[in-house]
Formats: C-alpha cells, sequence, structure tokens
C-alpha cells in the first residue's frame, strides 16, 4: 500500500510541475524553439539588483509610497507611464535625442545615444506607428531611502519603417517588457526617469 501511494504523489507532481512549465515557458507571439527577434529597445539599459537593498520597502509598496508622497495615485502614474512609453518608443525611432534625454537616466541616455550613432553611420531611419494603444501595468513600488522604483508591465503592438541602404523593410512586432521607473521624492521635479528595461511574459 505504501509504495501505490507514493506512485499516486509522483504522479500528480509530474502533472504539476508540467501545468507550471506550459504557464511559465509560453512567450509572447511566438513559440518557444524560435529565435527571439529584437524588442522595441534595440539597446540594454543597465540591471538594477535582482532583490531590493536591505532596508527597502518591497511588496507593492503603494502604502508606503503615498506615506511619503499623499499625491500618488496608481491609476495616474500609469497614465503618465503608458504616455513616456510611447514617447521614448517614438523618439527612438526618430532619433530624437531632446526628447529622449529628460526622460531616461544618464545611463540609459548614454545606451541610446550610442545606438543611435551606429545607426546614423549606417545611413537607416526607422519610425514606429503603433497599432493599438499599449497596456499598462501595475507591477509595484519599492522605496530605499528618499528614492522611488516603480515598475510597469508594458504590452504593445507597433509597425515598424526602416529605411537603409539596401531599401524599405516593414515589421510589425508585439512586445511584452517591464520598464522601470525612478524618481527622488525629496526632488522638486515630480518626473519619473526610465532606468531599467527587461523583457516579460503576457
Amino acid at each position: 500500500m505504501r509504495v501505490l501511494e507514493l506512485i499516486i504523489l509522483a504522479a500528480l507532481a509530474a502533472v504539476v510541475l508540467f501545468q507550471l512549465y506550459a504557464v511559465l515557458g509560453r512567450r509572447v507571439g511566438r513559440g518557444a524553439e524560435e529565435t527571439p527577434r529584437p524588442g522595441v529597445l534595440p539597446v540594454e539599459p543597465p540591471r538594477l539588483a535582482p532583490s531590493a537593498p536591505e532596508g527597502s520597502i518591497s511588496a507593492t509598496g503603494v502604502a508606503a509610497m503615498r506615506a511619503r508622497d499623499p499625491n500618488f495615485d496608481v491609476a495616474g502614474f500609469l497614465q503618465g507611464a503608458r504616455g513616456a512609453y510611447q514617447m521614448i518608443v517614438t523618439g527612438f525611432a526618430a532619433g530624437d535625442r531632446a526628447t529622449l534625454e529628460p526622460l531616461l537616466s544618464p545611463e540609459v541616455m548614454a545606451g541610446f545615444d550610442a545606438a543611435l550613432k551606429q545607426r546614423e553611420a549606417e545611413g537607416r531611419t526607422e519610425s514606429i506607428e503603433f497599432l493599438h494603444e499599449p497596456r499598462a501595468d501595475f507591477e509595484g513600488v519599492t522605496l530605499t531611502g528618499d528614492d522611488a522604483k516603480a515598475s510597469v508591465r508594458f504590452l504593445a503592438e507597433f509597425r515598424s519603417r526602416t529605411k537603409g541602404p539596401e531599401g524599405e523593410a516593414v515589421d510589425d512586432r508585439r512586445t511584452a517588457e517591464i520598464w522601470t521607473f525612478q524618481r527622488n521624492l525629496k526632488s522638486r521635479n515630480p518626473n519619473w526617469t526610465l532606468i531599467h528595461v527587461d523583457a516579460a511574459e503576457a
């Protein structure tokens, strides 16, 4: 009887592991066997630490954020983040450094500028057209001292038109990414800046 119980438990564990793989292994718009295509951002911004520093407030952190900034509102933040997302994506495509600079951290701006210079040297141009309004989902906010970091998951579909020495190409893309924005709560500047981008599951 003991052996039969072990067999049943092993079978149940195998089913659970299969279901987890089916959910966590699914990519947006393409199978796991396909070669990943470039996302919206062709450069990789500096990575954040994999876990919050000691002494920071984790989880969603909304209550802690409101304690420091009573005007913080998730819906309002998401509206602004969605607008910033569209401005950054279209601004990078157009090579509009004046639009990008106030929205990005110096490290991310440096990476963008290097990618733009390479594209310009190759004689290439690009334009972006969003097929639908991007979806923005609030992932949470953390506080470390006076610095607030808030993350948003973006799902977007857009059409990219590129021109180069070899001619013109049109490419429809669907992306899922998590963008992390930062703001110093003691600063008079109320704007958040982009400090990190990572690929995400749908």
